[in-house]
């Protein structure tokens, strides 16, 4: 993954408001292993890509972490309400999931996954191409974690992530 398009990703994600305020912000999100991702953030390359406003169809926005040591649903739904709260000024909603119970949703619908060993793990699987990315700033960096590359995202591809 060359800088320029991490550069370039910078520059589209700081054009989004809403992306850019949480991602200022982030410190304060105080996760283990946190990371914004997947849709928000192709939304907002594809919107700029085609002259839209980047903040254009966004309704949510997803916040991963991983924490292996609780793994309870009321743990995670806490998380969820207090980001919401902290974020209450944006007009979007916030979707906070942890990504180490996420084998145990899989168990419900009768199929089994194996437990993801960190966010990154997790970011790998997720359904395409363009969208398997996570996004944090850490001390003032953007920090990205894309295991398939920013090439589909920026070429505006949609294809199947056949890792999962």
């Amino acid at each position: 993954m060359g800088q320029g398009l991490l550069d370039d990703l910078e520059v589209a994600l700081g054009r989004n408001r809403w992306l850019g305020e949480i991602l200022e912000r982030f410190q304060e999100i105080a996760l283990p292993d946190s990371w914004l991702v997947t849709g928000s953030i192709a939304q907002t390359i594809w919107n700029l890509g085609c002259g839209q406003p980047a903040e254009l169809g966004l309704k949510d926005v997803d916040l991963i972490y991983f924490d292996d040591q609780d793994l309870s649903f009321d743990a995670e739904a806490s998380h969820e309400r207090r980001l919401r709260d902290l974020f209450r000024c944006l007009p979007i909603k916030l979707d906070v999931k942890n990504e180490a119970r996420v084998h145990l949703c899989y168990e419900r619908f009768g199929y089994a996954i194996e437990p993801y060993l960190s966010s990154a793990d997790a970011i790998a699987t997720f359904p395409t191409t363009a969208t398997a990315i996570g996004v944090r700033r850490i001390r003032g960096k953007l920090e990205c974690c894309a295991p398939l590359g920013l090439d589909d995202l920026f070429g505006l591809v949609v294809r199947p992530n056949k890792g999962r």
